[in-house]
């Protein structure tokens, strides 16, 4: 049984007259949840639904028994975009220490100690962000989402562009975060990702097409590898349509 961290229900989010998103329901738990799926299928559209910041037109989003972006979860749930939410110009300290104050956090030196740590950088505090690599980047930009120890980590393609190392060694964090108790809700386009995830939602199109974990999706489906069951899935939606 999935212990819920998200609830989604009858989810419906429209641009222009195109529904991105119909009628979704889905329950997110604990522990590493993979949202895979092609380019343009709603994911991200999904991640900002459930930090609050995308305008629905029907349906609700629960996280952690609060409704969406509301205020009690403003130090709950952390939220990393695809682009970069840190700034260039200042050190890995400064970002942390700005947007230490900007979320009010108490005791803001010891926490800004622990997700240095936490994210490997310890070493590179007082490196400007702009002389960083693409996956050091990446890591500040998580280390600003774990300030305050939230309860939901939400990651819209945070391995994107990066190389099999670093994308190896971010999914190892990834799983110490969650070991620790916060829940980590990490969306990609690329399959041989879905290995790595406790649990697995596979999207296209706006909708899901299965949510289990890894093994048990590719029994259902009679394969070896989730691309193949992803696409073994997508053929038996067609012929049922």
């Amino acid at each position: 049984m999935v212990t819920s961290v998200v609830e989604v229900r009858g989810l419906t989010v429209v641009r222009g007259r195109h529904a991105v998103l119909s009628d979704l329901d889905v329950t997110i738990g604990d522990g590493v949840t993979g949202l895979l799926g092609p380019s343009g299928c709603g994911k991200s559209t999904l991640l900002r639904s459930v930090v609050g910041v995308q305008r629905v037109a029907e349906g609700s989003v629960t996280v952690l028994g609060e409704p969406a972006g509301s205020e009690p979860l403003r130090h709950r749930v952390g939220y990393v975009t695809q682009a970069a939410s840190v700034y260039d110009d200042l050190t890995v300290l400064e970002n942390l220490r700005f947007f230490a104050r900007v979320l009010r956090i108490p005791d803001a030196r010891t926490d800004v100690e622990r997700v240095l740590a936490a994210v490997d950088l310890a070493t590179s505090s007082d490196a400007v962000v702009a002389q960083l690599s693409g996956g050091q980047r990446s890591r500040v930009s998580l280390a600003v989402a774990l300030l305050g120890t939230p309860g939901l980590l939400v990651l819209d393609e945070p391995t994107v562009g990066l190389d099999p190392v670093l994308r190896r060694d971010l999914w190892a964090l990834f799983h110490r975060l969650a070991d620790d108790g916060t829940a980590v809700l990490v969306s990609s386009h690329v399959m041989d990702e879905a290995e790595r995830c406790d649990r697995l939602l596979l999207m296209r199109e706006g909708r899901i097409l299965a949510d289990d974990t890894p093994v048990a999706i590719k029994a259902a489906a009679g394969a070896d590898d989730i691309e193949t069951a992803f696409l073994t899935l997508v053929e038996a939606r067609g012929a049922a349509t």
